[in-house]
């Protein structure tokens, strides 16, 4: 389910190309934020859990967390929305630091997330350049993020795009399966 609300309208769009917009995220924006993510999340992740992730998205999209995570400095969170419709979340850290990465000024692809309908349309690939670019210009010198060690589509695309693993660690989360704990960071510098 790809859903479109013409609230988007009523704010000031970021134009990533001809068909893909982002909608900064306010915390007006809980509702849509949430059942947006229950449309995305669990169809796509729900052989990671043993409740299909339910309790991932009640965490991370309840309106307490997402107000939190909004206060944040230096983050952007949008909608995306391709050819109008919204198909999915961007969240940037613009100076997101790692112990095991040197740099003076970092940023952190935190969260990207399409519908599975939305995928094939290069949008994920037009979004990873946007971010790079928008880094760059904010003068930062590397853009790391965290992909599922599971998720051999991921790796590929990152690898593609010529990011190096650096770390390797496992996720505690209770309600997740065993196989799929192991996360490893990824960079590329700019």
């Amino acid at each position: 389910m790809i859903f479109y609300n013409s609230f988007f309208y009523l704010y000031q769009m970021i134009s990533v190309s001809k068909n893909i917009q982002l909608k900064e995220i306010t915390t007006q924006d809980c509702t849509q934020l949430y059942e947006l993510m229950q449309a995305i999340y669990p169809p796509a992740y729900h052989h990671f859990w043993t409740d299909k992730g339910v309790w991932y998205v009640d965490g991370l999209y309840n309106n307490k967390n997402i107000h939190k995570e909004l206060k944040e400095a230096a983050t952007g969170y949008y909608f995306v929305l391709f050819k109008n419709e919204a198909v999915g979340i961007l969240r940037v850290l613009w100076n997101a630091t790692n112990e095991q990465l040197p740099y003076k000024k970092p940023a952190k692809l935190h969260r990207i997330y399409l519908h599975q309908k939305a995928q094939g349309n290069s949008i994920g690939k037009t979004l990873l350049t946007w971010v790079e670019h928008t880094a760059k210009e904010k003068q930062c010198e590397v853009l790391w993020l965290e992909a599922m060690d599971t998720q051999e589509q991921a790796f590929k695309f990152y690898k593609k795009a010529g990011y190096v693993p650096f770390n390797q660690f496992d996720l505690d989360f209770p309600l997740l399966l065993d196989k799929h704990r192991g996360l490893t960071q990824v960079y590329k510098e700019l």
